[in-house]
């Protein structure tokens, strides 16, 4: 999809834009004719904002935290504010947590995974896509991961949001099936992005091994997004045999060959 020259820039909402695959979908938009919205709680949402903004792209940067009812808010507030509607909407944001659920992590942490991955995703949905219903079209993309397609041993938490996520998607994909309002998920595998660093997997398995390009994740999402795709599973053949797997093996195999990737210390030599 592209803005014609005399018509006015469709929008797009980017949550966890300030790096990572969010600021990848971000750039995409803005080279396929959009203005954007782009919201995180990092200060640096405010330089990414600058760096995407063109002579005939407007970029409203939104410093929010979605893991709070009011950081959403927040949000929503300075979409209605702007009285466009909004043709794309990308649930990106999302934060992980790694290591033993019982001896190495914090409630509070755990509790954050939820509130900003899958929390966040049911509040912006059903704050705002009851407006493209009620316009008859618009498109949704939520992040989930290949992560998703099966159970996830030392990011137990993380690993269930994703799976969350990608049931949401398809849920709300078939209810809007005849509304005009398109629903994808996104499923990446491991991606150069800082991940592994915030999670503390950096000594894991999956974390030194090979990681995918953000753009390129970015540009499928993209891509399968306009095209009213279902779900695309984005980046290496790698990842789309896992997702092949996760169809495939029962739950207990999955979960044993996962530990071999994410248990803390699996990555050292």
């Amino acid at each position: 999809m592209n803005a014609s020259e005399n018509a006015p820039r469709p929008l797009a909402v980017v949550t966890g834009a300030s790096s990572g695959i969010g600021l990848e979908l971000a750039r995409v938009f803005v080279e396929q004719g959009f203005d954007l919205v782009i919201a995180a709680e990092n200060p640096t949402i405010e330089q990414a904002a600058q760096d995407l903004t063109t002579d005939n792209a407007q970029v409203t940067p939104v410093r929010a935290d979605l893991s709070t009812y009011s950081g959403n808010e927040d949000l929503v507030a300075v979409i209605e504010h702007l009285n466009r509607p909004v043709a794309a909407l990308a649930i990106n944001a999302g934060v992980g947590v790694g290591g033993d659920f019982v001896d190495d992590s914090d409630l509070r942490t755990h509790l954050q995974v939820v509130d900003l991955n899958i929390g966040s995703a049911v509040h912006l949905a059903k704050r705002l896509i009851p407006r493209m219903v009620e316009r008859g079209e618009g498109r949704v993309l939520f992040t989930s991961s290949v992560a998703a397609t099966g159970p996830g041993p030392f990011h137990s938490v993380y690993a269930a949001s994703k799976a969350f996520l990608a049931s949401f998607s398809q849920s709300l994909r078939e209810e809007l099936r005849d509304s005009g309002v398109t629903v994808t998920a996104l499923m990446p595998g491991p991606t150069d992005t800082d991940f592994f660093r915030r999670a503390g997997m950096e000594d894991t398995k999956v974390a030194t091994g090979p990681r995918d390009d953000p753009a390129e994740v970015a540009r499928e999402g993209y891509e399968a997004l306009m095209a009213g795709k279902d779900h695309v599973v984005a980046g290496s053949l790698r990842n789309k045999a896992q997702a092949a797997a996760g169809r495939a093996l029962p739950d207990p195999v999955k979960a044993k060959a996962m530990r071999t990737m994410t248990e803390p210390g699996s990555g050292k030599s």
